[in-house]
């Protein structure tokens, strides 16, 4: 995800506090009371909890496989622990889960049954890892899930008045040749009894109906969620996606299809291309005839102005629940122009591995956000990031309990989990903001793999990112923005160089697609981006001449979408899909070079000076 810059302390607020848990039991909400006091129990208790955890997985796990080829022989302790179980990555693990996902049912990892495998999103680290997880997982989750809204309340009022709209997905999922089912962490929670039978809670109450969001057809399900919106459309107090580029994608799905959707709320009855029973007996049960509804929609679709669409169309919108940290953080200034300035709400950290916590200032600034990490969803270990290279060793002798972090450092997280995981490298680089009671709070910062190399060059992520929004700077007097991106160390030709292939946005009823921006501009972009880039990059740019200009190929509106159609078509979950900030597979490439509409380099090197390099490293 991304680097941010700390909070100021004078600018914390603390939430929930035990006075803060007060003010909700004297409104009428013990739920919500209770809630929040165990936060307060589990953020004051911090190294106790954590080591009872750990003792819990040590203990129900003693007999695995795993565990025993460790030497542990049946020690709960944390010593024992430190001294006998190794720090480990998905492929030091791959051999046990493929004997899992081949059908050895004996206790290799946990004592527990495998229930099923959850996969990656398939874009984080380049390929999609089967995650083993058991039955009672779900319960650990939805444990989370259900403090969101108590912290929430503290912050917005009145949210039982009213429902969510939020664009929520499944894909199909596959079987392993053992038998057991692997998909993303998202669709096996939506396809749970805890979600697919939850009571009626008005803090939960969605426009879209649970059909809609099970249906495994993409188009099916955002046309039918989108019609259910839009016939709600004064209810809704809250728009959200589980990423702000979901979000994005339904606004597009509204551009392009809108005209479609008004002459089904006029006639009150569903497209054809809405083919899943279940989904259209759900629809026929909120879609109405209503023609001023449709009128009202052509006159606002048809303006071809679509700053402040969020709020024009849903005019009840408190804020956009979407993740716009990380990787989603270059979509705030698109949110932003859709929704008219929303507030955007971060609620929680979360992986395929493991559920970790919760963002307990929810209504904070994105550049704010930090998640307090609940001790009780697993036991956690940190390596230090060693500030001048930026990578954590694998040292297990380096691990740093949760209790023991240091604020203002940089980490990546450790992860022994119930469902046997221990010591996983989870690969996010995360920064200590602060503390919530005994309980430390985290910046997410990065992945931390390397993105482009061309040869001694290093640019990861973060910095990828910071050259991007530097540059799209140059594009705001020209009323364009950046809309997506994605970038390849291309090699064919010598030396090799950085392609940052751009979708462009034009904010304006004329144009689409970044048409109009001159060839200058986007020159200036090229140099700027180099100029933002480190020392290393520079130096092979000036004086090496191991590096060529840089180029940004601009592509035409809508080649991102076709790029995570791709994704999908391979496998990918629609619910979890991140665009890939590098690429390297050739039909990517080769999909996203048909659609460039004008290539443009960098016209001149970067700044670069021996003393000033020296200084950097």
């Amino acid at each position: 995800m991304a680097v941010m810059t700390d909070m100021p302390a004078a600018t914390a607020l603390r939430a929930p506090a035990p006075a803060a848990a007060a003010a909700a039991a004297a409104a009428g909400s013990e739920k919500d009371a209770e809630k929040l006091m165990f936060i307060e129990e589990m953020t004051s208790n911090v190294d106790a909890v954590q080591e009872r955890v750990l003792a819990e997985i040590l203990a129900r796990n003693a007999e695995t496989e795993y565990l025993a080829r460790c030497g542990l022989a049946g020690a709960t302790d944390r010593a024992a622990f430190r001294a006998k179980v190794p720090v480990v990555t998905y492929e030091d693990l791959q051999p046990d889960i493929q004997r899992i996902a081949n059908g050895d049912r004996s206790p290799i990892l946990s004592a527990h049954p495998i229930s099923e495998f959850l996969t990656s999103s398939g874009t984080s680290a380049g390929e999609r890892k089967l995650m083993p997880t058991i039955k009672e997982e779900l319960d650990r989750r939805q444990l989370l899930y259900s403090l969101l809204m108590p912290v929430m309340n503290l912050y917005v009022p009145g949210l039982d008045k009213g429902k969510a709209l939020y664009f929520l997905f499944v894909k199909s999922e596959t079987t392993t040749p053992g038998g057991l089912t692997a998909r993303p962490v998202l669709t096996s929670y939506y396809k749970s009894e805890h979600f697919k039978n939850r009571p009626y809670d008005p803090y939960h109450d969605y426009t879209s109906p649970t059909a809609a969001i099970l249906c495994a057809d993409a188009f099916q399900s955002m046309y039918a969620q989108m019609a259910c919106g839009l016939c709600q459309r004064h209810d809704v107090l809250r728009v959200g996606a589980v990423f702000a580029s979901g979000l994005l994608r339904a606004i597009r799905f509204l551009q392009l299809n809108w005209e479609q959707l008004a002459d089904d709320i006029e006639a009150g009855s569903l497209t054809p291309r809405v083919t899943d029973p279940s989904v259209r007996e759900a629809v026929a049960a909120i879609l109405r005839p209503d023609p001023e509804l449709a009128r009202f929609l052509r006159g606002e679709c048809s303006r071809g102005d679509w700053a402040g669409i969020i709020t024009r169309v849903w005019p009840n919108t408190k804020y956009l629940d979407v993740i716009v940290t990380g990787a989603m953080q270059q979509y705030i200034p698109t949110l932003e122009y859709y929704s008219g300035g929303l507030p955007m709400a971060c609620t929680m950290y979360a992986s395929s591995e493991c559920y970790f916590g919760l963002n307990l200032r929810p209504m904070c600034h994105p550049s704010e956000v930090s998640y307090t990490i609940m001790p009780n969803m697993g036991y956690f270990e940190f390596l230090p990031v060693d500030s001048a290279s930026g990578v954590a060793s694998g040292d297990a002798a380096q691990l740093v309990d949760l209790a023991r972090v240091e604020a203002g450092r940089e980490y990546e997280l450790v992860i022994t989990t119930y469902a046997g995981l221990y010591r996983y490298r989870v690969g996010d680089i995360l920064r200590v903001t602060g503390f919530h009671n005994a309980a430390p709070q985290f910046r997410f910062v990065r992945r931390k793999n390397v993105l482009l190399s061309i040869e001694s060059d290093k640019t990861d992520e973060a910095e990828l990112q910071r050259a991007v929004e530097r540059a799209s700077a140059l594009l705001r007097p020209r009323g364009a923005a950046v809309v997506e991106y994605t970038s390849h160390a291309c090699t064919t030709s010598i030396p090799g160089h950085y392609v940052i292939y751009w979708e462009l946005l034009a904010k304006g009823p004329a144009q689409s697609g970044g048409a109009g921006v001159e060839a200058e501009v986007l020159e200036r972009c090229c140099l700027e981006m180099e100029e933002a880039l480190n020392s290393v990059y520079r130096q092979s740019r000036v004086a090496d001449g191991s590096i060529g200009p840089l180029e940004i190929r601009v592509v035409r509106s809508g080649t991102f979408e076709e790029l995570m159609d791709y994704a999908i078509s391979r496998g990918a979950s629609i619910n979890q899909y991140k665009v890939p900030r590098c690429v390297s597979f050739p039909p990517i490439v080769e999909l996203l070079d048909s659609r460039v509409v004008s290539r443009h380099f960098s016209p001149a090197p970067p700044h670069w000076a021996p003393a000033a390099a020296a200084r950097a490293d």
